[in-house]
């Protein structure tokens, strides 16, 4: 018997996305550990407040937790373009990545509203 939030597309996104950003932090250069602490922080938020939303009863409270999970994906876009700018990554890993969180945005911005 599975949790009910581990059968949300939203969710396996948000993993598969967790799974990629722990990839992409694993290598980087001394002098980065803020980032990897704030990319860290960030993509963890987004399926850790997705499966709290799913816990909730209230609507109002499920929604608050989804747009919680919609700012940190929103906030691991914006990683990623440091990523890009500093060359830390391949642009096959950013790209993959900026696509996973579009459409995990895309679908927590349908569900909190």
């Amino acid at each position: 018997m599975a949790l009910s939030f581990k059968r949300l597309d939203v969710y396996k996104l948000s993993v598969e996305f967790l799974e990629l950003s722990f990839r992409l932090q694993a290598p980087l250069p001394r002098g980065y550990s803020k980032l990897a602490d704030q990319f860290k922080r960030a993509s963890m938020s987004v399926p850790l407040n997705i499966a709290e939303a799913a816990g909730k009863v209230s609507p109002a409270e499920a929604a608050h937790h989804f747009a919680i999970a919609r700012g940190s994906a929103m906030e691991c876009g914006a990683i990623l373009d440091v990523f890009r700018v500093s060359k830390l990554a391949v642009e096959s890993d950013l790209q993959h990545g900026d696509i996973l969180l579009v459409r995990v945005v895309s679908m927590l911005s349908k569900m909190y509203r």
